[in-house]
């Protein structure tokens, strides 16, 4: 999934409703992307937050594929694929839902993003 920008059947990953406070980093380098408390239920069958925890965690790139075109999501660090961002979140929180494949994350409850 990581490698080929795979997706992950809705609803079936293990954050889609998670509510477990922490840091959510890439599962594959470790990257911290996403916290907790950008976290919300958008009711799409992935996990979906509002902002990335710096601007300079995450890439985005166009995706033309499945005939439709969409904005990738990938870790900055090992530009490993998470998923996609779309322009139907929250808008008092921006307007973004970044909605993550549960695979490509790591919880870590202890963790908290570098300042």
């Amino acid at each position: 999934m990581l490698r080929r920008a795979g997706t992950e059947r809705a609803f079936a990953g293990a954050y889609t409703d998670t509510e477990e406070p922490g840091l959510y980093r890439c599962n594959a380098c470790g990257n911290p992307l996403y916290t907790s408390d950008t976290k919300f239920h958008s009711g799409s069958g992935w996990p979906s937050f509002t902002e990335a925890v710096s601007p300079d965690a995450v890439e985005v790139i166009e995706d033309r594929s499945h005939g439709m075109v969409r904005t990738e999501v990938r870790c900055a660090r090992c530009h490993s694929h998470l998923g996609h961002v779309f322009p139907d979140g929250p808008r008092d929180k921006g307007g973004l839902r970044y909605c993550m494949n549960s695979l490509a994350l790591d919880l870590d409850a202890e963790g908290q993003p570098a300042s």
